[in-house]
């Protein structure tokens, strides 16, 4: 398989284990996908998607290179009221998302080194607005070196 895609199976490999192992302050089962399309009637249920983003590759000396893979993962649930309480619990959760892998190799792919996450903007206003949902995408970026 590709790196990108042995990636992106690692940290949905990752986020369910530690759903077992590890508390997150809400349950969910990550699933990769290339596109994530949902009914708006399936998003009551919290979804946690693993996209595949991008791949940047880089000489990192004569004989290898760096493979920076960058991984979407995106928090989506239709909110009730959009008020600050219930919003507030799922920006948490994409916090503690990121949170979690910061400063680590993955389990599966001991090979990639988490090097940065970024989350601009935190959530995605219109969807709020068109579809009162809620959706953070955070991207990952691993770095390989082969």
């Amino acid at each position: 398989m590709a790196v990108i895609t042995d990636i992106a199976d690692a940290v949905v490999s990752e986020l369910n284990a530690v759903t077992f192992s590890h508390t997150f302050s809400q349950a969910f089962t990550a699933k990769r996908y290339y596109r994530p399309v949902f009914d708006l009637a399936e998003m009551s249920d919290l979804h946690v998607s693993v996209v595949p983003r991008g791949m940047m590759i880089e000489r990192a000396d004569r004989g290898r290179n760096y493979y920076d893979v960058q991984i979407d993962v995106a928090v989506q649930q239709k909110v009730q009221s959009g008020g600050n309480k219930e919003l507030d619990a799922l920006v948490a959760l994409v916090q503690e998302i990121a949170d979690f892998f910061q400063l680590r190799r993955l389990e599966e792919y001991a090979d990639a080194l988490w090097i940065r996450t970024e989350n601009v903007p935190v959530y995605a206003p219109e969807h709020l607005d068109e579809f009162g949902q809620f959706t953070s995408v955070l991207t990952l970026t691993f770095r390989v070196t082969r």
